[in-house]
């Protein structure tokens, strides 16, 4: 995989347009799918609202986000009605981010974000555009990328050093079970995951698990069995490898 742009791009007048016609170019030629392995990946038409790119050997559609400064923990997205929509349906796209350097013309960083971890609690809705806006009263949203657990951010590129095809695919696989049950169980098992991500330790009890039980009931206000839920989302981790039980009421994180 070459991380330099080709030299035979055209670039637009406007920088940031340059940079998407770059950006989207490079996965096309020389990304492969993080889903699949296969570098099979190519561009949708211009002005697609829901995704960029698509694999060609798999069902899998991409968003591509790029930025030359690093992603902080808000990702400015689209419309928050469209948002909505797509994480209604089955049709949401992974995502794509992709930093790079503008001066060498390279790719720096890149990582998907699948799209099993795209919940509305991690979609947060921008207040509307002022009456003297263009678009007056037109309602974005961010995408709370620091709510996404470190699970569901797989590395792909890392400071200009290429990650293993294999050991990404094998990421991706890990926490395919998360596309199945409804979006208020898969919120459930993200947010659980995500608080024992922030524990400090690999290693826990399920104490440390119910720590969280104010946290959660904030969230998940309807829930009057919390400390239950929580219980039941350890035993789901579990079964799915992303936990190890190693004694009467502790566990162990798995880490990919």
């Amino acid at each position: 995989m070459k991380l330099e742009f080709r030299e035979a791009q055209t670039p637009y007048l406007s920088g940031s347009q340059a940079a998407r016609r770059w950006t989207e170019e490079w996965a096309s030629n020389e990304l492969f799918c993080p889903s699949c392995g296969a570098k099979s990946l190519t561009g949708y038409e211009n002005n697609r609202p829901v995704a960029d790119l698509f694999c060609q050997n798999c069902p899998e559609q991409f968003e591509l986000k790029s930025s030359k400064k690093p992603f902080g923990s808000k990702i400015v997205d689209g419309a928050y009605s469209t948002m909505s929509e797509r994480l209604a349906s089955t049709t949401n796209p992974n995502l794509f981010l992709l930093n790079y350097d503008l001066e060498r013309r390279a790719v720096t960083n890149l990582m998907v974000v699948p799209k099993q971890f795209f919940t509305l609690s991690i979609v947060e809705r921008r207040p509307p555009l002022s009456p003297t806006a263009r678009r007056a009263g037109w309602i974005g949203c961010n995408i709370l990328l620091g709510k996404i657990p470190a699970t569901g951010r797989i590395e792909i590129i890392r400071n200009g050093a290429i990650q293993p095809r294999e050991r990404v695919v094998q990421q991706w696989k890990r926490t395919l079970f998360l596309r199945d049950g409804t979006a208020n169980s898969r919120g459930w098992l993200l947010e659980v995951l995500g608080c024992l991500e922030r524990l400090g330790s690999d290693e826990f009890s399920i104490e440390d698990a119910y720590g969280f039980a104010p946290h959660l009931q904030g969230i998940f206000p309807k829930n009057r069995h919390v400390r239950e839920k929580i219980r039941q989302q350890l035993q789901r981790l579990r079964d799915n490898g992303l936990l190890e039980f190693i004694a009467r009421g502790r566990y162990r994180l798995i880490r990919s």
